[in-house]
């Protein structure tokens, strides 16, 4: 299963990813809202980990 952060607090996308690599899971992290999106289109994560309040466009907006 991938699963993709976006999340721009770099210390809380490490404690996210490191946990969640430590269960199988591979992760994709990215930090501000704009370049989540893009990696959610090419990369089809089947689970995403979403801040609301992320630089460049909002989390409400990527949902």
């Amino acid at each position: 299963m991938k699963i993709l952060i976006i999340e721009d607090e770099q210390g809380i996308c490490r404690f996210l990813s490191d946990g969640l690599r430590e269960e199988g899971y591979d992760t994709i992290i990215a930090y501000d809202g704009r370049e989540g999106l893009d990696i959610f289109c090419s990369e089809h994560p089947d689970l995403v980990l979403l801040d609301w309040m992320l630089p460049s466009m909002s989390g409400i907006s990527i949902c």
